[in-house]
């Protein structure tokens, strides 16, 4: 089905949104509508196209993004369809790092809840132009006025409605479009798929002229030439409108806003009109940038340029291996290629290359700038690296991801499976940076570390039904993490006699706290040739090992800043490995020296119940160590915002279940860490040492 298309007909689009708003059900209807297939996939059905895995079809929930192409206009519009559970929140980071243009979705009843708040900052951390999407107005207690007021006021945004709807709830029949100033019903008799135009209801008149007149006044702002009418009394054209709400949306100025109910096909072809009027083709963004030896490297985008792909996806798969998916940013790559991954420095040949549609793949010849696609070949290269030409070389931004917050030890079930429980586990941590493979050299235990309890039991799932390996888990655990409380300076000299060739290094370094989430920060000052360059390197891999056990409870330490300030070598004596334990000897010290907390990752929660149980989950969350942040009517039902340690969560669903007679739902995702109160950082330091002494 790849049909070659000038760049400027290309769209590359993420979907985003709040899980249950109606993500992968908005895709399915698009799909549909552009003739990508002939049949609607149900959700709820374990039909949907774009969830294909079987734990997706099990659940009705989007676990990984998957990759479509379809055709509206003569346009070529790629799409991402990203989950909106938090603990797929990698999936949602490197899809928004790879798209040009978001459409978010919110439920019409549910509004800006906390995952569709967590993705629309995801999409301004990497600028990325959206439209806002108001789903399942056919919903009891739909308001389109309400969604577009809280985009404004809990988002910070400009939106703009491009429609208005007509009817609402079970009397939601069509829309006006601002644009042109006429009405647009879905016959029902159709299901919703054909339209009638007519003109606009009287009784919706005064409305939709406000709402167009506010569209003039946004469309004024940026574009002069359509001010100047403005000013003058003179209608714009509806191209000219497009043009100047298209140049907003791309620089961020405005939301353009539409609604509809995906469910049952109102409202998708104004959607589609939309993502091809107001989203950017690679074209329109300005040239992506990278660096390589400490010089910036531009590539705008076009097959001219050097070639410049991002990779934002890898995918194990066990029959044809790894498939690697890009982004090309400029170039053209084509099957046989030999291509630079600057990131790691090594040459690797291109062996096939795919158009994607979500578990199928077409084969095809070559990936132009603009496109997305799959790579088979690229075996040493993994997620956020750059592939490039050889002779222009770039490093492009890397994909940055949250680490992990808990913890679970695996074993296999059967002795002799430890070796493909090996490979399993190494297949799925290629595919997903924010899951973590580690062995515990104290237990002798291997760990998984995820984003969720969901995350983790989607991983072990697999491991059973994808690589045949029955495994044994413990509970899962918090992932707690240490880190320093001042600020000092330390010296550390490290001098063995053996007899034959010594060990020789001293170092004097400052640490102190980075800022949360800041990770770990090394800076040298070291001149004079006191400490020889070449051993540099090994100093820093050397305070990274200290890091991954604390010295208060063993758990790894984050957030510090280690600047290297002297120091001394011998010529004989010295080498990087001398230098490395220096290092991981002298940060324990230091940190002992300065203090050292115990950090937890504490959660956002949104609980939503009928009123009438408010006081008891309040109480409940209270009595988890929960900070209260506030309280909102949604409908005849109450939600609840929380901030509690993680500690506190697991088996909250059977304890909300019984609270509520089962009436209660609630989100949870990772905010921040914090320190742990000291009374029960030391209960949990005295069960750790407890636990691993009893092993």
């Amino acid at each position: 089905m790849h049909k070659e298309v000038n760049i400027n007909r290309v769209r590359n689009i993420g979907i985003m949104a709040h899980i249950d708003a109606g993500k992968t059900t908005v895709t399915e209807r698009i799909l549909y509508f552009t003739g990508r297939k002939h049949k609607i996939g149900e959700v709820h059905d374990g039909e949907a196209t774009m969830d294909w895995m079987p734990q997706e079809k099990e659940r009705g929930i989007t676990i990984t993004s998957a990759v479509t192409s379809v055709y509206w206009r003569d346009h070529r519009i790629n799409i991402i369809d990203t989950p909106g559970h938090v603990d797929f929140t990698a999936e949602v980071e490197r899809s928004l790092r790879v798209v040009d243009g978001t459409v978010a979705l919110f439920c019409a009843v549910g509004g800006v809840q906390p995952q569709s708040e967590t993705v629309w900052h995801q999409a301004e951390k990497y600028r990325v132009p959206r439209i806002a999407f108001v789903n399942k107005m056919d919903r009891v207690g739909a308001n389109f006025w309400a969604v577009v007021e809280e985009i404004r006021r809990e988002l910070g945004a400009n939106p703009v409605p491009v429609v208005v709807p007509i009817g609402a709830e079970e009397e939601f029949r069509g829309l006006v479009d601002l644009l042109d100033m006429e009405a647009i019903y879905f016959e029902e008799g159709s299901q919703g798929i054909e339209l009638r135009r007519a003109a606009v209801p009287e009784g919706l008149r005064p409305v939709a002229e406000a709402h167009r007149e506010k569209l003039l006044e946004a469309a004024a702002e940026a574009d002069d030439g359509i001010l100047e009418k403005y000013l003058e009394g003179e209608a714009p054209t509806r191209d000219e409108l497009i043009a100047a709400l298209r140049r907003g949306t791309i620089r961020g100025n405005l939301v353009p806003v539409l609604c509809g109910a995906a469910f049952r096909n109102k409202g998708i072809q104004r959607l589609l009109d939309a993502i091809v009027d107001f989203l950017p083709s690679p074209g329109d963004l300005p040239a992506v940038t990278g660096e390589w030896e400490g010089h910036e490297e531009r590539r705008t985008p076009s097959d001219d340029e050097p070639l410049s792909a991002l990779v934002f996806k890898v995918q194990a798969d066990r029959h044809m291996g790894k498939f690697t998916y890009v982004r090309v940013y400029s170039g053209i790559l084509r099957t046989g290629d030999v291509v630079l991954n600057a990131a790691r420095g090594v040459k690797q040949r291109v062996g096939r290359l795919f158009e994607v549609h979500a578990d199928k793949r077409d084969i095809v010849e070559e990936l132009r700038a603009g496109d997305v696609g799959a790579v088979v070949g690229l075996s040493d290269t993994y997620t956020g690296d750059t592939i490039c030409d050889e002779r222009h070389p770039l490093v492009l931004e890397p994909i940055e991801f949250p680490s992990p917050v808990i913890d679970l030890a695996i074993a296999p079930a059967r002795r002799e499976d430890l070796d493909r429980l090996s490979r399993a586990l190494a297949y799925l941590s290629a595919e997903d940076p924010t899951f973590v493979v580690r062995a515990d050299d104290e237990t002798g235990e291997v760990v998984i570390s995820g984003m969720g309890e969901l995350h983790l039991e989607i991983i072990v799932d697999r491991i059973r039904r994808e690589f045949g390996v029955e495994v044994a888990t413990g509970i899962p655990q918090v992932a707690y993490r240490e880190t320093v409380l001042g600020t000092v300076v330390h010296e550390h000299k490290l001098v063995k006699q053996t007899g034959g060739r010594g060990q020789y290094a001293h170092i004097v370094f400052r640490l102190e706290p980075a800022g949360p989430g800041e990770g770990f920060q090394f800076e040298n000052k070291v001149t004079g040739g006191r400490i020889p360059r070449d051993y540099i390197p090994a100093i820093k891999k050397g305070f990274i090992d200290a890091m991954a056990e604390g010295p208060f409870a063993g758990f790894p330490m984050v957030d510090l800043k280690v600047t290297l300030l002297d120091g001394s070598f011998h010529e004989v004596d010295s080498s990087e490995q001398a230098f490395r334990t220096c290092a991981r000897q002298a940060l324990r010290q230091a940190a002992l020296k300065a203090g050292v907390e115990l950090l937890e990752p504490v959660m956002s929660v949104e609980v939503t119940v009928p009123e009438e149980y408010v006081g008891q989950v309040s109480g409940s969350l209270a009595a988890k160590r929960g900070k209260i942040l506030g309280m909102e009517a949604k409908g005849k039902r109450a939600m609840v915002r929380a901030r509690v340690p993680l500690a506190e969560m697991f088996g909250y669903s059977s304890d909300l279940r019984n609270l509520t007679s089962g009436r209660g739902e609630f989100t949870l995702h990772f905010e921040r860490y914090e320190a742990v109160p000291f009374s029960i950082a030391e209960e949990i330091a005295s069960s750790r040492r407890e636990a691993l002494g009893a092993r």
